[in-house]
């Protein structure tokens, strides 16, 4: 679908959904700040109900420079705060950022000249995770890895093109009404749900590995749990409104999980004598076997790591990410979303 050509510099609404941030909020309005893009800008943060500084913070920030402006987001969720803040937007260029995420200097200049050369309503770009700590480091390295998060163009260094999702996303604002922002019953896995419904309004979305995102993923192996059971659950929700137009990678955490737990019970029944030891024990232990072995070849292969500690870092997160977003898939296929949110910021 055709949209109106962009100016030479468009004005740009930068919105960023904000829920307990105290530690990166200040960091990620910064770098928005500093961008090298002589049009002008606007940052308008939805706030939901902290329970930190994070509002403190905000309004500190939008009392030094008028350009940040706060709208609040009671019902805590992603969608509905970004919906809110691009509501109280104005500019025709909608870029989405996050508190956990620093843009580089040159990201909105480049989007905003992928968006007009391909005519594309969303361009995104590669997103880089960092960490601070042994764990998060940890996290980090699989959150860039294909044997963490696998599939996704935005995760590694693709050759530009059309894409099925977008990191954040630099969009068009007549696309975004077009199709009415983001959905309100999708708690997870909105970016690519909205992108979905782009492509099938006609519009194009463009992967530009040139624009770069260092993002800051959870520091512990608990919360790293909660956020992909939470986005595993958000998932199966939309295998189940959309069906094929998922891709099958979707499938395979819940797999996972699913053969593991047939040969574990499997041999739950073995030892109590309800199935007889002739039955097939080793192919009980195939699944879990299997994946320890992949697990080990994953972890020779993820660079950045230094001796024993990281590898064991490394595994660990490999299997939380995995049976935490596959047991979520499960609970999400029988029974829907429901109120499963992430809470590893609360």
């Amino acid at each position: 679908m055709l949209l109106t050509p962009l100016p030479d510099s468009p004005a740009v609404s930068y919105v960023m959904p904000v829920l307990n941030e105290e530690g990166y909020l200040e960091t990620a309005v910064r770098t928005i700040l500093a961008q090298d893009y002589t049009g002008a800008k606007e940052i308008v943060l939805a706030l939901g109900p902290s329970r930190d500084r994070t509002d403190e913070i905000a309004r500190r920030l939008a009392a030094e420079d008028p350009r940040v402006r706060l709208v609040a987001n009671p019902e805590r969720d992603i969608p509905a705060g970004l919906n809110r803040a691009i509501a109280s937007s104005r500019h025709p260029v909608v870029v989405r950022v996050d508190a956990h995420s620093e843009l580089t200097p040159d990201y909105t200049r480049l989007g905003i000249a992928a968006l007009r050369r391909e005519g594309a309503a969303n361009v995104g770009g590669v997103m880089r995770a960092a960490g601070d700590g042994p764990v998060q480091r940890a996290i980090a390295r699989g959150y860039n890895s294909p044997f963490g998060l696998g599939g996704g163009a935005y995760h590694g260094d693709g050759a530009p093109g059309p894409a099925e999702s977008a990191y954040l996303g630099i969009f068009r604002r007549e696309a975004l009404e077009a199709v009415r922002g983001y959905d309100p019953e999708i708690l997870r896995g909105e970016d690519w749900e909205l992108n979905l419904r782009l492509r099938r309004a006609g519009y194009a979305v463009w992967f530009e590995p040139a624009l770069g995102v260092t993002y800051w993923p959870r520091a512990s192996l608990g919360d790293l749990a909660r956020q992909f059971f939470a986005t595993g659950t958000w998932r199966a929700v939309l295998v189940r409104r959309y069906g094929r137009a998922n891709p099958w990678r979707f499938f395979v955490p819940g797999a996972l999980v699913l053969g593991i737990a047939a040969g574990l019970v499997g041999l739950l029944l073995l030892a109590l004598g309800v199935l007889p030891w002739a039955s097939g024990w080793p192919l009980l232990l195939a699944p879990a076997a299997g994946y320890l072995l992949g697990v080990a070849f994953a972890v020779i292969r993820i660079p950045d790591q230094r001796g024993a500690r990281d590898r064991l870092l490394t595994a660990a997160t490999l299997v939380t990410m995995h049976l935490s977003w596959g047991a979520g898939f499960l609970r999400g296929l029988l029974l829907g979303g429901g109120r499963v949110v992430d809470r590893s910021r609360v």
